[in-house]
């Protein structure tokens, strides 16, 4: 772990990976709002209400380490690109029948990309902060490789766009840190899903620009995609190791549950330089799990991870899932770390 102040947790200590649920009546009036009919200081009522739902759901649950719940983010970073400049927006080239990657937002460059104010990841953080200043929180930001999926570089300007990502994303985890975060963390599923030809290793390359100098604990989570629960990349750890192990931070975190915790052998080589954590709860099934199962697939992670090395965490995040059912899970996730962290 980085030499960095960080709060006491216990062993096996839980977490969401970032997003929350978000309750009904916030998706009612947020589609209100979008369509004109709430003024900003309304808004900002709204999403500050909202979060401090989540965050009571993450505290009623027991969780150790505590998010804000993206509920600003639509898909955690779609929101974002709005406050990126030097981008065209293109069609998508389908906009009928069920949602999936194919509607995601696509854009060309235009100019030099920018972020004049920022991804606005240091002002939720500002509000979570208020909210819960007595446990330990983190904040999770999409990687640069999330964003060049999304783009469409012409000619040679992919790694002239790769820059100006790289730095945009490096000075959000920044702020976040002189902000007092203690735990910020890159989400990225362009790391499975490599975009516009770059190796793993390049997209290992990229990712570690963008923790240089960040003084905060620091996380990666390698996401194989949660769009209205689908993923959309080849769902192996395996391939990717190498440029896995050669990332610069603190905790990597998997996806298990949803795989049958396949590949938790290969946890064994990298449990000597990170935290791991594991995602032992299947945020993209309905079927909610008990505090027993839970506990069995931490069991299986002990088998290949130390305990000291051992964080407990979901698949992905619980945007794509009613409320109801990421509240029961989130429950049965804590007593099953509660249940394991008791045979230790």
């Amino acid at each position: 772990m980085a030499d960095i102040p960080f709060p006491a947790l216990p062993p096996l200590p839980t977490m969401g990976v970032g997003s929350m649920a978000a309750p009904g009546w916030f998706i009612a009036s947020w589609r209100a709002a979008r369509k004109g009919e709430w003024g900003a200081h309304d808004i900002e009522e709204l999403f500050e209400d909202a979060t401090r739902t989540v965050v009571a759901d993450q505290r009623d649950a027991g969780v150790d380490i505590v998010s804000d719940g993206e509920l600003r983010r639509q898909r955690f970073v779609y929101e974002m690109f709005d406050r990126l400049s030097g981008l065209d927006r293109v069609a998508p080239r389908r906009r009928l029948g069920i949602a999936g990657y194919d509607m995601a937002p696509h854009f060309t460059v235009a100019g030099a990309i920018d972020a004049p104010d920022g991804l606005g990841a240091v002002e939720e953080f500002a509000l979570l902060k208020a909210l819960a200043p007595d446990i330990p929180l983190k904040v999770a930001i999409p990687g640069p490789l999330t964003f060049l999926q999304a783009i469409e570089p012409d000619g040679g300007s992919r790694d002239a766009a790769i820059d100006r990502l790289v730095a945009i994303v490096r000075a959000e985890l920044v702020a976040l840190a002189e902000a007092g975060a203690v735990l910020v963390q890159i989400d990225e599923p362009g790391l499975p899903r490599a975009p516009h030809g770059l190796s793993f290793a390049e997209c290992a390359d990229v990712i570690g620009r963008c923790l240089d100098g960040v003084a905060a604990r620091t996380a990666v989570h390698v996401c194989f995609g949660n769009n209205a629960g689908r993923p959309f990349a080849d769902r192996r750890i395996g391939p990717m190791m190498d440029a896995v192990r050669a990332l610069p931070c603190d905790v990597l975190m998997f996806e298990f549950a949803n795989r049958e915790m396949a590949e938790l052998e290969l946890m064994a080589a990298l449990a000597d330089r990170f935290a791991i954590a594991a995602g032992v709860i299947d945020v993209k099934n309905f079927l909610v799990e008990d505090a027993d199962t839970v506990a069995r697939r931490i069991e299986q992670c002990l088998e290949h991870i130390p305990a000291g090395a051992l964080w407990i965490t979901a698949d992905c995040g619980f945007s794509a899932l009613p409320r109801y059912i990421a509240q029961r899970k989130l429950k049965a996730m804590t007593a099953g770390a509660a249940q394991a962290r008791a045979a230790l």
